[in-house]
């Protein structure tokens, strides 16, 4: 086999449509863009969201509510989540993610009071709720907010 032998494979090679080359060629008058209209005009473009001038549904939809850019969006863990680590061990950001507790840590970690829990463990996070830190420091464990 030599370089001027080689073909592509046959059907992966299509020719490009001609559009506007007499009437015989099945693509001529019109060019395949039907009879009048903007879409039919030589730079006839509609930009995406237009409605041939009709109100358009993002500015007839009344604006509602507010958002805040400031808002802080914390990850949420529960105690009772915190029964699988090993007694005595210092629970911190990085080892919730490595669980599998916590997919992205955001703003911070926050620990809500759901669940119970029995080991001492030391917990590092950035929020923690009351209920959450007695069940902790009952358990004989030690909460540390960073």
């Amino acid at each position: 086999m030599r370089l001027d032998e080689l073909k592509p494979v046959p059907g992966s090679k299509k020719k490009r449509k001609r559009v506007g080359r007499g009437e015989s060629s099945g693509h001529g008058k019109t060019s395949c863009r039907g009879s009048k209209g903007q879409k039919a005009r030589s730079g006839g473009k509609v930009p995406p969201g237009f409605e041939g001038g009709q109100m358009p549904l993002q500015r007839r939809v009344p604006k509602r509510g507010f958002r805040s850019p400031f808002k802080k969006e914390y990850a949420i863990v529960h105690v009772g989540d915190l029964e699988r680590f090993e007694p005595g061990s210092v629970v911190d950001a990085e080892k919730l993610k490595g669980v599998g507790l916590v997919k992205k840590i955001k703003d911070g970690i926050k620990v809500l009071s759901d669940g119970e829990i029995t080991r001492p463990i030391h917990l590092k996070v950035h929020r923690i709720s009351e209920k959450a830190r007695e069940k902790i420091l009952a358990a004989g464990g030690t909460v540390e907010e960073i």
